[in-house]
């Protein structure tokens, strides 16, 4: 894509889980368009090298090492970014966490991290976001997942967090649009990233009964969500429409289920071996 459509031009951008995957390509593309760039993730050493490439492509960047599950980070977050850059105009919440298997495979502390990083600390940043959205009719754009239209066996508690946030931003969408700020949520299935590739012996094989997307697919779907403010962007679209029908129609999705987990443990087979 060429630099000439720069709709971010000055924005600030703010994406948390901006180190790798969809959060680096979702910054490579809002920098493309003029925006002035503050990546959060855990780890320094990451973030500092997307930061080289962006700033030697004449980028605008800020790197600011976060734990968003924590609160008194997310809030010294909030707090830095308009420091540093002035104000906040797009806060995108990708940051994520998974433990995939069965619930008692995994401790307590685990799955209350899940919790707090998938859906806390969006609920949280939004709240320590808005003041400064409002103040510029900002956007805020929540990367849940397919998994947040139905529930995915072996992670209940990743879909309970995606369910969470995608309830909360439909209900914040509606809440925040008398003050000019534009709330979305873009609903991927798979993403060809080390957040299932690093993992895929662990993946449901259900999950690969769906087209792969890549980052910089489900990126084009921040970016438009931040630019137009559509409440729901989804890939692929046929996929997230049968989720939905199996949530509401359970019998007809156990019915499926096994015909679609053949179809997924092929193409999942596949792709081990495109990886060996």
């Amino acid at each position: 894509m060429s630099d000439s459509n720069r709709r971010f031009e000055d924005k600030t951008v703010l994406i948390t889980g901006a180190s790798a995957g969809i959060g680096a390509a979702a910054a490579r593309r809002f920098g493309a368009e003029g925006a002035r760039l503050v990546l959060a993730a855990r780890g320094r050493p990451a973030l500092e090298s997307l930061a080289d490439e962006l700033t030697a492509a004449g980028r605008d960047v800020e790197v600011i090492p976060t734990d968003v599950g924590d609160i008194d980070a997310a809030t010294r977050l909030v707090e830095q970014t308009v420091e540093r850059t002035g104000g906040l105009d797009v806060l995108v919440n990708n940051a994520g966490v998974n433990y995939r298997g069965e619930l008692t495979q995994h401790t307590p502390a685990q799955l209350a991290q899940i919790v707090a990083v998938n859906l806390s600390a969006p609920i949280v940043l939004c709240r320590l976001a808005l003041p400064h959205l409002t103040a510029r009719q900002g956007a805020i754009v929540n990367v849940a997942s397919l998994a947040g239209r139905i529930p995915v066996v072996h992670e209940a508690t990743y879909s309970a967090t995606k369910f969470g946030l995608r309830a909360f931003t439909i209900a914040l969408a509606e809440e925040v649009k008398e003050a000019g700020v534009r709330a979305s949520v873009v609903s991927p299935g798979p993403v060809d990233t080390g957040f299932i590739m690093e993992d895929i012996d662990t993946v449901p094989d259900l999950v690969f009964s769906q087209p792969m997307s890549s980052a910089e697919e489900i990126a084009e779907l921040v970016i438009e969500c931040a630019a137009d403010g559509r409440v729901e962007r989804m890939r692929p679209k046929l996929g997230g429409y049968l989720a939905t029908l199996g949530y509401v129609f359970p019998g007809l999705r156990r019915a499926l289920v096994p015909m679609l987990e053949r179809k997924g443990r092929a193409a999942k087979q596949r792709f081990i071996e495109r990886n060996k």
